[in-house]
């Protein structure tokens, strides 16, 4: 418990819990609550003995979130969390795509997280043992939720780490690929453990998720400390481009092939991924990476619904960017639809600014004749339009149209 001493007592206190991604809940007792900023809840957590943070570096790495499955915002300093909480079913009216009974049933929680602003190369340089298990345990969040793809073999190699920091060493008697089969939700994404359907079989194939889960974690040696695994674990997820993103929910156009795809069309949901490197779109169902672009690749334009008073028309981010298409260079546009769409581009503006206030030379938010996307990007899975040089629209797909 971490009470406040600091002042007079001015105002009602309204115990608070604030969550970590490690399934732990400090509790608090602030004087004045409901005047209580975002930055009095974090230095009084920091100040605290029960996580033992450095005083000096947890600030800039940390700050607080509120949270829920239908929305997650970080918190400006000057928040008050509990008036954002008091806003909470306003909040996920304007920005959430659930239904009006989901929303009633929305609980949001105070999150202690990643600074999203805080820069990755300084991340790297960390040594407090303290917030490199914060980092981890957030990090291994994101991995068990499906928002960093990456190839099987290497949700494998995260799993069996995982498995080695919080089960300790290989015991034959204990560790066996029965006992991985029935446990394999707490160290792998569900597109990747074997469907449930078929647990009561009894025999694993070699190839599954259970038995390759098992040889990863048998090979860990048992000398390795849980420091040094927890920086492994890091380590990758510092090599994803996405990593220490944000994420917003949206949709995309499904690419029309023939007659049948026409009759079952539906939107792609996808999750908006969004850095101080770039902007990622994740397939939210088949959790694959559809487009990767850093912010000199691309341009960006939020619009408003054209109908504001149709629940069903929502606003939308249009991404342009580059590519060479039949040795031509050309521009494609996708439109993602999004009620958080407002609070993208707000997050890539903040982004660029601070961008063009580094390094004043670059120009962002513009075509580079030099700059093509970087990242195998799954072009043929998204419905875009397509412009040449001259801005003429020379393709087009889905509900696009165009006049010029």
């Amino acid at each position: 418990m971490i009470p406040n001493s600091c002042e007079q007592f001015q105002g009602p206190i309204i115990p608070t819990s604030v969550y970590l991604h490690s399934n732990t809940a400090i509790m608090m007792e602030i004087e004045d609550t409901p005047s209580a900023t975002c930055d009095l809840l974090c230095q009084a957590i920091i100040a605290s003995d029960e996580l033992g943070l450095n005083k000096q570096l947890a600030p800039q790495v940390f700050t607080l979130w509120m949270t829920s499955p239908l929305l997650e915002l970080q918190l400006k300093p000057a928040h008050k969390t509990y008036e954002i909480r008091q806003s909470w079913r306003a909040l996920i009216a304007q920005y959430s795509h659930a239904s009006h009974n989901r929303q009633q049933r929305d609980e949001p929680k105070i999150m202690f997280r990643r600074n999203i602003f805080f820069p990755q190369h300084l991340e790297e340089k960390i040594k407090d043992q303290k917030i490199l298990e914060l980092l981890y345990e957030e990090a291994r969040h994101n991995v068990l939720e499906g928002r960093y793809p990456c190839e099987v073999a290497h949700y494998i190699m995260l799993g069996g780490i995982q498995a080695r920091v919080e089960l300790g060493p290989y015991n034959p008697q204990v560790h066996s690929t029965h006992y991985f089969r029935e446990e394999q939700s707490k160290y792998l994404p569900i597109h990747v453990r074997k469907s449930a359907t078929w647990t009561w079989l009894p025999i694993s194939s070699k190839n599954s998720a259970e038995v390759r889960l098992l040889e990863q974690f048998k090979r860990i040696p048992n000398s390795a400390t849980n420091r040094k695994l927890m920086k492994k674990y890091l380590e990758f997820c510092w090599s994803l481009p996405f990593y220490g993103s944000a994420f917003f929910e949206g949709q995309i156009e499904q690419p029309v092939r023939g007659l049948t795809s026409l009759i079952t069309y539906q939107d792609i949901p996808v999750l908006v991924a969004i850095n101080s490197k770039g902007v990622y779109i994740i397939d939210d169902t088949q959790c694959s990476l559809l487009l990767g672009l850093r912010f000199d690749e691309l341009s960006w334009e939020y619009a408003r619904p054209s109908k504001e008073e149709d629940p069903n028309c929502l606003p939308c981010l249009f991404i342009q960017f580059m590519v060479v298409e039949n040795g031509a260079r050309v521009s494609k546009i996708l439109q993602v639809f999004s009620r958080q769409a407002s609070l993208m581009d707000t997050l890539i503006t903040g982004f660029v600014n601070q961008i063009k206030k580094t390094h004043s030379s670059l120009t962002v938010g513009t075509t580079h004749t030099a700059s093509l996307p970087s990242l195998t990007n799954k072009l043929s899975k998204l419905t875009l339009a397509t412009f040449d040089e001259d801005g003429h629209c020379i393709g087009q797909m889905g509900s696009w149209s165009f006049s010029y």
